[in-house]
């Protein structure tokens, strides 16, 4: 999967490092803290001393994961995680592909005079590492970084924590491996991280099948009350402003799986989640087919990521979000849709 130099560069780093930090994007979803917190796991049983740093809280759906408790959170602990930063002479950038996806926390790390290596699944990455790994036709970092882990001779450090962890970012980043999944090789690395000792029925219900009664009516209430389709177009659109969030009590990952639901809706193409952040509305896309949600996040949205899932960021109120939306609607029909 990698070059031989490029694994050879990184057991040396490795091997040389004797203080590691690991890191995601900010807002981490389940491949994001799977794979840090995996890595970790990894390192420790190495002998390493490795700290995780995230850039803002994980949602409450993932505190499960072993590890999640060490880990130091940037916008509570800045001092704490500037110093792990400052301190470290190793860095490991996971699920992320530009130092601006871990916000407030990218000068400590632009500013850092430690090694980078970039492990990541998603397009056109920065060129701010020393080794980069990209593999952006993966469906995981989780089942990319199994795969870097396995060829720079780490598989016998993957133990039950590190594997539950991996497994956890690959089920999460593909909807229980109900799109993005179509890869063959997915499924043998799955059986692999099973057989040490995952319980997968225990993540199943724990990651998909455990939801607040909160979470549970503000679903409830966004398919219900906010979900609109225009069937002439193939779209479904979700929106969810900062007061109904309050209302509803929100917690991080409440609205996880949100914009995958409109796409049981026969002839629904593509669907798209706008939920109000504190200084921008947060785009959420997922399509089934070939329509390209990375290419119109990456267009109109500053975003980017897979063929069916994608994300981005507007800036601007709801009520202009929607609006673009709306707008769009005949360009993408004509651009994606009519020559079906």
């Amino acid at each position: 999967m990698t070059d031989k130099s490029t694994i050879s560069r990184l057991n040396e780093f490795i091997t040389a490092a004797g203080n590691i930090v690991v890191t995601a994007h900010m807002s981490p979803d389940g491949d994001a803290v799977g794979s840090t917190l995996a890595l970790w796991h990894v390192l420790r049983s190495m002998g390493k001393k490795a700290t995780v740093v995230y850039p803002d809280d994980i949602s409450k759906q993932l505190a499960f994961l072993p590890g999640v408790k060490d880990s130091v959170i940037y916008c509570r602990k800045t001092k704490e995680a500037t110093d792990a930063i400052a301190e470290a002479d190793l860095i490991f950038c996971l699920d992320f592909n530009d130092p601006k996806r871990v916000d407030r926390m990218a000068p400590a790390l632009e500013e850092s005079k430690a090694r980078k290596v970039l492990i990541d699944h998603h397009l056109y990455p920065a060129e701010f590492c020393d080794i980069t790994i990209s593999h952006p036709e993966l469906s995981s970092t989780c089942m990319l970084l199994y795969m870097v882990l396995r060829d720079a001779g780490y598989a016998e450090s993957i133990d039950t924590d590190a594997a539950t962890c991996m497994l956890a970012g690959m089920m999460t980043d593909t909807g229980n491996f109900s799109y993005n999944a179509n890869d063959p090789a997915i499924y043998p690395i799955i059986g692999e991280l099973m057989a040490r000792g995952v319980d997968h029925d225990d993540l199943v219900r724990k990651l998909f099948n455990t939801i607040s009664e909160s979470c549970l009516k503000l679903n409830a209430y966004a398919i219900y009350k906010k979900m609109q389709v225009w069937r002439e177009y193939g779209a479904a659109l979700i929106t969810l402003t900062r007061d109904e969030l309050n209302q509803h009590h929100y917690s991080r990952g409440d609205t996880e799986g949100l914009v995958n639901r409109p796409l049981a809706i026969p002839g629904v193409v593509y669907s798209v989640f706008l939920r109000e952040e504190e200084r921008y509305i947060k785009v959420s896309m997922r399509s089934v087919g070939d329509f390209p949600c990375d290419k119109v996040c990456s267009r109109y949205y500053n975003g980017g990521g897979h063929l069916n899932a994608s994300g981005g960021e507007f800036y601007g109120s709801m009520s202009q979000a929607v609006e673009v939306f709306r707008s769009l609607l005949p360009t993408l029909k004509a651009e994606y849709l009519n020559h079906k």
